[in-house]
């Protein structure tokens, strides 16, 4: 592991050697006259300017690459679903973004070498972000105490996880969970969007009037369709640059969804929600709110093969409320195929239903994260963890 990791750590940083985009520069004179200013948490991370640190700034640990040395893609281009099926494989990974009717779809194949890609969905300017030391991907808003800004890639690591910084102040921020935790805005969040994953053949279903992103035109040249963190997806193996506590209840790497709702957090296990149907549905309650957790298979995982389309199959999960319009569902698997008893309609992974009384109608989605278990515990340490009924 430790060979295997030199020589991703030296691929990463021979590719931000590579970099051919130039990023753009802090925020011009509107944002520095909303904003505090004063040193940057790039150049120190102990200045007394700074409010307290919310973590300790020793335990936010170099990656490799310099600060953007992941570059992000800042100038996104996309091209519609409907003409380009065949751009990726059907079982590839895709981030989905969906805000007021606009679909884009992010392939793992392109955040892997970027990690942040920043866009505007449906006319919110938004940060698409994916770490694949600790197998997450989460969106947010990117605004800063009402700013438009952008974000990139700080070169480092807090528990595994990305450490992004924003372009108007510098200040760091934990990609897990949208926090500023070193910097001039330490304590302010970052407001999240669902960003789930899920195959290129679930996204093309659910959106067909979506966009992709256009790996044709991301102003850089990488390998992408390639997986610089092929094996990584192995849970034998511990998580790269971690410091800190593991909790044991879990392997470190096991695959699992989860869930904050209400105060609760539970990690579901992919392991436990997989199906020899190749589909499941997993009714739970969490936060007083009933829930539905959807898996199906079909999904390949970005961290496993030399390719990503080579990836084994961890599935595609979906979490939903358990209700439409204050009417509640029960679900079942009939016939390969998820149908609610109440309606006997039928519905997708994505919470979509595809045919039957409530066909078009579309299940309120319950933000969850596609991550590792050491990633989620780390960040919420209050989690449970699901058990099945015997």
């Amino acid at each position: 592991m430790r060979f295997g990791l030199f020589l991703l750590v030296f691929s990463l940083v021979a590719t931000a050697c590579a970099t051919s985009s130039e990023q753009p520069t802090t925020s011009g004179a509107d944002a520095a006259s909303a904003l505090p200013t004063g040193p940057s948490a790039l150049d120190t991370r102990t200045s007394p300017l700074f409010p307290p640190p919310l973590i300790p700034p020793s335990e936010i640990i170099p990656g490799g690459p310099p600060p953007d040395g992941i570059p992000s893609i800042d100038n996104p281009s996309f091209v519609d679903v409907a003409d380009n099926r065949d751009v990726l494989g059907l079982t590839e990974p895709v981030i989905a973004v969906e805000i007021n009717g606009d679909a884009r779809a992010y392939p793992a194949r392109i955040m892997i070498w970027h990690e942040i890609v920043n866009d505007t969905v449906g006319g919110v300017p938004v940060a698409v972000t994916y770490c694949p030391l600790c197998n997450s991907a989460i969106a947010f808003v990117r605004r800063v105490r009402g700013v438009e800004t952008t974000f990139g890639t700080s070169g480092g690591l807090y528990a595994s996880s990305l450490v992004m910084y924003d372009r108007a102040t510098e200040t760091l921020w934990t990609h897990f969970d949208g926090r500023a935790v070193i910097g001039l805005l330490t304590g302010d969040e970052l407001e999240a969007v669902a960003a789930p994953l899920m195959s290129w053949d679930t996204f093309t279903e659910r959106y067909p009037d979506g966009v992709v992103l256009d790996e044709t035109r991301t102003g850089f040249n990488r390998r992408y369709g390639t997986n610089p963190y092929a094996g990584y997806d192995n849970p034998a193996t511990d998580p790269a640059f971690f410091t800190g506590f593991l909790d044991t209840r879990e392997v470190a790497k096991e695959r699992i969804a989860g869930v904050d709702l209400n105060g609760e957090q539970r990690a579901y296990r992919l392991a436990t929600l997989e199906s020899a149907d190749g589909l499941s549905i997993t009714p739970d309650t969490l936060g007083d709110t009933d829930i539905v957790v959807f898996w199906k298979e079909g999904q390949a995982s970005a961290l496993d093969a030399e390719t990503i389309e080579a990836g084994r199959d961890v599935g595609t999960v979906g979490v939903f409320l358990r209700s439409i319009d204050g009417r509640g569902l029960t679900f079942q698997v009939t016939d390969s195929a998820i149908v609610d008893t109440e309606t006997g309609s039928t519905w997708s992974v994505a919470g979509f239903a595809t045919s039957g009384e409530l066909a078009g109608t579309q299940l309120e989605r319950v933000p969850h994260f596609d991550t590792f278990w050491f990633a989620w515990s780390t960040f919420q340490a209050q989690t449970t963890v699901y058990e099945a009924l015997p």
